[in-house]
């Protein structure tokens, strides 16, 4: 499969570059043929503007240059693997804008859905798991990502996964979501 890995993080020496590079080691021992495209130095503009508003009476619409540019890049993949920071139980801004201004009316919903056969969304949280199922969090990103996001816009096979407590210093600790970024691209598109 030719997959299309959105990565989103301010330092590309974070964690979640280092996730998001074992992920694509993964996909491609597993055979898959990997782009990355890092939203932080891509000079994508989140903010949704007039010329990509959504025209809800439109079958077709045009959009501006850079989202059109956007939309043909994602044409070119069979799937897609988002590797991101959980922020305020959520994706960052900029790729919540990126979903905002790409995955739009008519190419990605509506008259139109997108042709990926799956979706990885693999997020990183510095919260430790209870956390999320005091109030269950974890179950309302999941739902959100999975069926909000990837199903509403026609793509069937969607996975949600969160690493939790990713700030934790001990020793052995990281490896265990290195092994576990390693194992998600290996098995992607594999139902769990």
């Amino acid at each position: 499969m030719k997959i299309l890995s959105i990565v989103t993080h301010p330092r590309q020496d974070s964690l979640t570059f280092t996730i998001a590079n074992r992920m694509i080691e993964g996909l491609q021992d597993a055979g898959h043929e990997v782009d990355v495209l890092d939203l932080y130095r891509s000079d994508f503009d989140p903010v949704l503007k007039e010329a990509d508003e959504p025209d809800w009476g439109a079958d077709q619409q045009q959009f501006s240059a850079r989202v059109h540019q956007e939309m043909e890049r994602m044409k070119q993949y069979d799937g897609l693997a988002f590797v991101f920071p959980l922020w305020w139980w959520s994706m960052p801004a900029l790729l919540k804008g990126y979903i905002d201004r790409v995955w739009n009316y008519s190419f990605a919903y509506g008259p139109g859905k997108l042709p990926h056969q799956h979706v990885l969304w693999l997020s990183l949280a510095g919260a430790p798991i209870e956390r999320f199922t005091k109030r269950k969090y974890d179950q309302m990103m999941t739902h959100y990502f999975n069926v909000g996001l990837a199903d509403y816009c026609g793509i069937g096979s969607s996975k949600f996964e969160l690493l939790y407590e990713t700030i934790k210093e001990e020793p052995g600790y990281m490896e265990q979501w290195l092994e576990k970024a390693y194992e998600l691209g290996l098995n992607y598109g594999e139902s769990s």
